[in-house]
């Protein structure tokens, strides 16, 4: 989140201001669509950047590399084995973060909240796309996070 309002202010912003500034030098801005769309996306820019700080602002970060426990919760890494006998591994941190391609979950997923407080060797079923689908815990876990890469203007 805080890259994204880095981006936002530091690239996206400048970009958009400058489009609008040579928009309106054009003259007639009630029928300048450059200058009529630039304005709504620097509201709309302003708006993502407004949502994404008051997140910040209540956001608490956890380190899953300081928990520990045998039972599922925020922070854990997960392996699952489905009925086909494929397994799986999940960390399971907050809307936020999710990266399915990397195995990372939302504890509000369908999935993530049915492997809440549970244990290795419980079956949990959730609702996929699909239909009902079932696993099992097989490890549980808790990694530190790896360090996020820098955004490309820090680089």
């Amino acid at each position: 989140m805080q890259r994204e309002v880095l981006w936002l202010e530091k690239e996206e912003r400048p970009k958009v201001v400058a489009e609008v500034s040579f928009a309106a030098s054009l003259g007639d801005r009630s029928e300048n669509a450059e200058y009529i769309y630039g304005k709504k996306r620097l509201r709309e820019i302003d708006s993502r950047r407004r949502f994404l700080i008051g997140r910040l602002e209540r956001a608490r970060p956890v380190d899953p590399g300081q928990l520990s426990g045998d039972r599922v919760r925020f922070g854990a890494t997960v392996t699952v084995e489905d009925d086909s006998g494929a397994t799986r591994i999940w960390r399971i941190y907050g809307e936020d973060e999710v990266d399915i391609a990397k195995g990372i979950l939302s504890w509000l997923s369908p999935l993530g909240k049915a492997m809440m407080d549970r244990t290795v060797g419980d079956t949990v079923t959730y609702a996929a796309p699909g239909g009902e689908r079932e696993v099992e815990i097989i490890d549980v876990g808790f990694e530190a996070q790896a360090p996020l890469e820098p955004p490309p203007w820090e680089r």
